[in-house]
């Protein structure tokens, strides 16, 4: 049996938007409304009924779960903020702590207020101080009820989508060389975005930026709460070599612009790191790989790999989100397994991992691609709400359990 460190973090993630439900305010909603991508609604309507969300956390013996606060419901206006979304975040902490499990909060997961998005968004000059302030006011609100934070999930993913790709908000479809960027799966086209060379230069200002928003909220988090842990949550799409020289310069090239160039930037003012892990492509590699319901290749053992890549900036590391788009729930437990696998390896080979967070704990809006795709360890049947365990779930909790690989 190959057991974890004592006091390790097991659980699952959520994200506001795709969970909550009855959420308007924001500029996924908007562009829902101009038909750019698939309405959220009601969707499984956590907003109302995390407790009875938290009480299948509990039964599944889970001691950690991480979710997002939601922007837009805090500072509807700017510089105005809501007192009662407030109190409502802060009774989700407080149900957490009820059944002893530790909350990690994203304070931003890729949903921007309406009044920042039409004033330019994460282009404007002063984002770093509005992000810095909204995070401030969160963490001082929140008080005692929690101490890890992570300021932005997946930055380059939401600058890549957004600015180059034209699939999500604000719509900016980049070109490079006279060709079009774009996703493969028809989100780019469904939003009419006009493809423009200048939009490169949008998103090089984009992901500057969100390294400063992360800097200045680091300062306004520490301020708000000293005892705060505070990391950044940071999509790694692992990349391997099969030892030929210009497939070996190919990852390198690869990881150092995806994950290295923005962590360079914020290293200093990072406690803990999170992994999101989903993908993996090594160059040179003929192997023929199942796939999850999203197309992606199933290699939940490439998560190694991507701890790895995160090891080199010597912090500790939680998986904050990894897992399987699989409606059938064919191979989700044997992805788990895996997975955790190549997590207990990673340890044992010296890497400081504090926890892992499945994602997600339920069905979710999978942004552009709508609700059909289904990542839950708990199936949502959106037409009457109920919530059904699937079997993977049941296999996760015994490894939970066990604090040890099965």
């Amino acid at each position: 049996m190959k057991k974890f460190p004592e006091g390790f973090y097991w659980g699952a993630a959520t994200a506001s938007y795709q969970v909550e439900g009855y959420n308007e305010n924001c500029d996924w909603a908007k562009a829902a409304r101009f038909g750019k991508v698939p309405p959220a609604g009601r969707l499984a309507d956590h907003y109302h009924r995390f407790e009875e969300d938290f009480d299948i956390i509990a039964e599944l013996g889970h001691n950690a779960h991480r979710f997002s606060i939601e922007w837009g419901r805090i500072e509807p206006k700017e510089g105005v903020f809501d007192e009662d979304e407030l109190e409502h975040y802060r009774q989700v902490l407080r149900a957490l702590k009820k059944r002893n499990i530790t909350p990690f909060v994203t304070l931003w997961h890729f949903t921007l207020p309406v009044w920042l998005a039409e004033s330019g968004g994460f282009e404007r000059r002063d984002i770093p101080a509005l992000f810095a302030r909204y995070c401030g006011k969160v963490v001082e609100a929140m008080g005692d009820l929690c101490i890890y934070y992570s300021t932005i999930n997946e930055p380059n993913v939401y600058a890549t989508h957004g600015y180059l790709y034209g699939a999500w908000p604000p719509f900016k479809r980049a070109k490079l060389f006279g060709k079009k960027i774009g996703k493969e799966d028809g989100t780019s086209e469904r939003t009419g975005a006009i493809a423009s060379s200048k939009h490169i230069f949008a998103y090089m200002r984009v992901v500057r930026n969100l390294a400063k928003a992360h800097n200045a909220a680091y300062d306004a988090i520490k301020k708000a709460n000293k005892n705060s842990i505070v990391s950044v949550v940071k999509h790694v799409h692992y990349f391997d070599h099969n030892g030929r020289p210009l497939n070996r310069f190919r990852a390198w090239l690869m990881a150092h612009f995806q994950t290295h160039s923005f962590m360079l930037q914020i290293v200093h003012k990072l406690d803990w790191i999170g992994l999101n892990y989903y993908r993996h492509t090594k160059y040179g590699d003929i192997t023929n790989y199942l796939q999850t319901d999203m197309g992606w290749n199933i290699n939940p053992s490439g998560i190694y790999g991507a701890l790895r890549v995160l090891h080199l900036y010597g912090l500790p590391i939680v998986i904050a989100e990894a897992g399987i788009a699989d409606r059938a729930d064919l191979y989700r437990a044997q992805y788990i397994r895996l997975q955790v696998e190549a997590v207990h390896r990673a340890i044992q080979d010296g890497v400081d991992v504090r926890g892992h967070m499945y994602w997600s704990l339920m069905d979710n809006y999978e942004w552009a691609l709508g609700v059909q795709k289904r990542f839950g360890l708990v199936e949502i049947d959106y037409r009457t709400l109920e919530r059904t365990i699937r079997p993977s779930a049941h296999y996760y909790k015994k490894i939970i359990q066990k604090n040890a690989i099965l």
